[in-house]
């Protein structure tokens, strides 16, 4: 029976291990994009020519009620900015429009929980390279044995 109850466990802790890291789990239904830099390297698209290395996190809350994004890096000491002319569907899907008014946005759209170039920035490099939340983590950790961001 012990060994049932010890199994049940080790399945429930590597299906949760699982769900965390793919980011299906976050809090208050926020958003986050990994960013990564290339280390002593440059990039070729998505592939840096030498090791990445753990950039800054964009963390992202969207309010269905309220059509709003708001966006902060999380530990900085930078403060939060708030984007009101939005289209939101979920914390994965919505678009945001620039105002004149507000600093330019980091990301207007997300579709999937991936960021999404508009078509008045599609002739611009995207401004960042980003990896999902388990490689991050693994680069934070010292495992420096990538070199393809996801995005």
């Amino acid at each position: 029976m012990a060994d049932k109850a010890l199994l049940g466990v080790l399945v429930f802790l590597i299906l949760f291990g699982v769900i965390w890291a793919s980011d299906q789990i976050t809090l208050q239904g926020e958003r986050t994009i990994y960013t990564v830099n290339c280390k002593d390297g440059s990039w070729s698209g998505n592939r840096c020519t030498s090791v990445l290395a753990p950039g800054v996190r964009h963390a992202f809350r969207a309010s269905r009620t309220r059509q709003e994004v708001i966006h902060w890096v999380r530990g900085s000491d930078e403060p939060s900015e708030k984007y009101t002319d939005c289209q939101v569907k979920n914390r994965d899907n919505w678009k945001c429009n620039s105002r004149k008014d507000q600093k330019s946005l980091f990301v207007d759209e997300l579709i999937n929980g991936r960021p999404i170039l508009t078509t008045t920035q599609s002739t611009t490099p995207v401004p960042f390279h980003a990896v999902v939340k388990w490689k991050w983590y693994a680069l934070q950790a010292g495992i420096r044995v990538f070199t393809d961001a996801d995005y």
